[in-house]
């Protein structure tokens, strides 16, 4: 199928049919920016879905942070269930970057840890994107980041056709090239394995085995298989082997490369003994001639990236190849919470380049291995044609390229022109001044109001906080609480365990995938609080959440800015009783702006309300399961958390039982039997559960 086709039980509504037209005729007008300005819960997400089945295009979703990337992929694959939606992030648990310390002579090796399933998904993205047109990623920001070029991972890929001749001996020699390994004992993902005339495969991009049977040199059957049970699934005509790694070049090429290497090399060390730097340079030599032994044998090597411009043949300062390069050049792009995401992207290439100059000031690296790198902002800009920024709070920077469609320097907050702050402050007023580019969202189709806003003073504030909390927790409601540091969030969920609240703290440290868990379980009702700082922000889709608590609310900075609070509030905009505390002994200017904001959105939707003779409802939302979340917890962690199925309700407990079905099907591939076997007895007394509650 290559075309996106929305699957909804729900019409566009409120604002939403406008901010469509809106934002089409400015797409089909060719501009080349626009903002889509919707508050929480005005449903920018079904927006955004509308557009992209109407305008038909490859799209990229770039998210600031990973968990709402996740959430967004879970959403727009409800969405579009029949296209190709991906998920691509960062795929590491734990990166220590390759660094080097001179004050101390400390040098640091790279130290990571690769999570597999997330390495499938971004596989899984890529060959998505060269092989059908109905492609939606929802990308972190590392999709900035160099990738490999597309050029060589499309020309080494590999198509076979039921019935064709291909020499198995050669099908094996090419998966050697592909970056495949061979393992006849265990078949992991991106290995393959050989008995006799069959071939079992299992691609970088999937977690199915695919079987092809040869009569002689024939390609006789393809089949893929079940990686657990071993029963077919289906049977395939053909199907393509893409490269297990995305930084690949072709033998010629790579052939090139390696004299190219030794050149630089050589260039290199003449330049640092000349300056005296001679440890400097038998340090380069000899790990640079490690490397190059490596590349000739295995055409791979650890750290690869680090000669990705001359292995791509670019030119010295060129933009590396990233995923924005794999789509077609007509795409759309959407920069989801752009306020977040827009200063994000511009701040990644200056970090990342002192480390590596460092490396190659001392004897660490080649001077090329400064162009593995993430895009500077204007070869983001320059690599995109249509661009959409979707926030209720966008900044600057969105306002003026989409009131101007120039393109112009990336401007920081601190070097804000007289005409961005006049953009700003003229904000609440883009309703009627009607820019062709800037549409705004603000009527929700639910009725739902903005929370209603209270300031107590920082005095007792947790012993109001408890009070608070308890008597949300009677209702079955949630609550978020927002801290200034770590360490208060770790210590006031230590406090509030001790008096009986089912509560958890959700902060950097903690793991992609956990934060995940963690959110959906808030949802399930094994948390009834959630305590952060600013990961509870942007974007998150917590119905159930009624009240958000923000303590010390009066010191004004990033964390007490108006934004901040216009996105805290929103954590409560989804709620027919959200309200929002703010402890504060003064009204801060942040708050101030924020509270009046708030209040023209109220007013906005009660008036709209009272002429439509629209009662408010609470928005409804299924708990999702987790395709996204990769997730390792096993049966043994539901009951420490005690999750009941008999309080779950029908929609829970099928996505529960998915869960349920995955878990054990990890654990029989582990050969953890024992546990595969408590998971077997569990999904069967749960869907004895979800029998009884059919028959009332």
């Amino acid at each position: 199928m290559n075309k996106f086709q929305l699957v909804s039980k729900f019409k566009p509504a409120g604002d939403q049919p406008a901010a469509i037209e809106g934002l089409l005729k400015s797409l089909q007008k060719k501009r080349r920016y626009q903002t889509l300005l919707g508050v929480t819960g005005s449903g920018k997400t079904f927006t955004m879905a509308n557009i992209i089945e109407k305008i038909q295009k490859p799209t990229l979703i770039i998210s600031h942070n990973k968990t709402l990337a996740a959430q967004l992929a879970a959403e727009f694959q409800d969405f579009f269930p029949d296209n190709a939606v991906h998920y691509f992030v960062s795929y590491y648990d734990y990166y220590q970057p390759e660094a080097y310390i001179p004050r101390s002579d400390t040098y640091i090796e790279k130290d990571t840890q690769i999570n597999e399933e997330i390495d499938r998904l971004r596989n899984a993205a890529t060959q998505s994107l060269l092989s059908r047109k109905d492609v939606l990623i929802v990308a972190s920001v590392s999709c900035i980041y160099g990738l490999g070029n597309p050029a060589n991972y499309l020309e080494l890929s590999l198509n076979l056709k039921k019935g064709e001749s291909f020499k198995r001996d050669k099908l094996l020699r090419r998966l050697t090239d592909l970056q495949f390994h061979r393992n006849d004992i265990d078949l992991q993902r991106a290995t393959y394995r050989v008995q006799g005339d069959v071939v079992e495969i299992i691609l970088s991009s999937e977690d199915t085995i695919i079987r092809m049977d040869f009569f002689g040199d024939i390609l006789e059957k393809i089949e893929r298989l079940d990686a657990v049970s071993g029963h077919k699934i289906e049977e395939l005509e053909d199907f393509t082997i893409f490269p297990a790694k995305h930084f690949v070049t072709p033998e010629d090429k790579l052939k090139e490369a390696t004299e190219n290497i030794r050149l630089e090399l050589n260039d290199r060390l003449r330049e640092l003994r000349f300056q005296g730097k001679v440890l400097e340079a038998a340090r380069l030599e000899q790990r640079t001639n490690f490397d190059l032994e490596m590349l000739t044998n295995t055409g791979f090597v650890a750290g690869i990236e680090n000669y990705s411009r001359v292995l791509e043949g670019r030119e010295p300062g060129s933009p590396p190849s990233t995923l924005i390069d794999y789509f077609p050049d007509d795409f759309l792009l959407f920069l989801d919470e752009s306020h977040q995401t827009v200063p994000q992207i511009g701040a990644m290439f200056e970090g990342d380049k002192s480390r590596k100059t460092t490396l190659v000031d001392y004897g660490f690296r080649l001077p090329s291995a400064l162009d593995n790198r993430p895009l500077r902002f204007a070869e983001f800009e320059k690599k995109i044609q249509q661009v959409i920024f979707v926030s209720a709070t966008p900044a600057e920077f969105e306002i003026e390229r989409s009131l101007t469609q120039k393109d112009t320097k990336f401007v920081t907050k601190s070097k804000r022109t007289e005409l961005e702050q006049s953009i700003i402050d003229a904000r609440p007023a883009l309703k009627q001044m009607r820019p062709p580019s800037i549409v705004e969202q603000i009527i929700r189709p639910t009725g739902l109001v903005d929370p209603t806003i209270e300031i107590k003073p920082i005095k007792n504030q947790v012993d109001d906080l408890l009070e608070r909390i308890k008597e949300r927790v009677n209702k079955h409601q949630r609550v978020l609480v927002a801290t200034l540091t770590k360490r208060m969030a770790e210590e006031l969920t230590e406090y509030l365990k001790e008096d009986g609240v089912k509560v958890q703290y959700v902060h950097s440290d903690v793991d992609t995938f956990e934060r995940l868990e963690i959110l959906r379980d808030l949802r399930l009702g094994v948390y009834d609080v959630l305590v952060g700082i600013n990961l509870l922000r942007e974007g998150l889709d917590l119905p159930e959440v009624s009240l958000v608590a923000i303590l010390d609310a009066d010191k004004e900075g990033f964390l007490r800015s108006e934004t901040f609070f216009m996105q805290m509030m929103g954590r409560a905009a989804r709620h027919l009783e959200g309200h929002v505390v703010m402890y504060a002994d003064r009204v801060t200017g942040s708050m101030g702006k924020a509270i009046d904001e708030t209040n023209r959105r109220r007013t906005i939707q009660q008036a709209y309300n009272k002429k439509h003779n629209i009662t408010p409802l609470s928005i409804q939302k299924a708990i999702g399961d987790s395709r996204m979340s990769g997730s390792k917890k096993t049966i043994e962690d539901e009951h420490e958390r005690a999750i009941d199925p008999a309080k779950m309700t029908k929609d829970e407990i099928k996505f529960y039982l998915d869960e349920l079905e995955q878990q054990m099907d990890l654990a029989a591939k582990n050969l953890e039997f024992e546990l595969a076997a408590k998971l077997r007895d569990r999904i069967e007394e749960i869907k004895k559960i979800k029998k009884l509650q059919g028959k009332k």
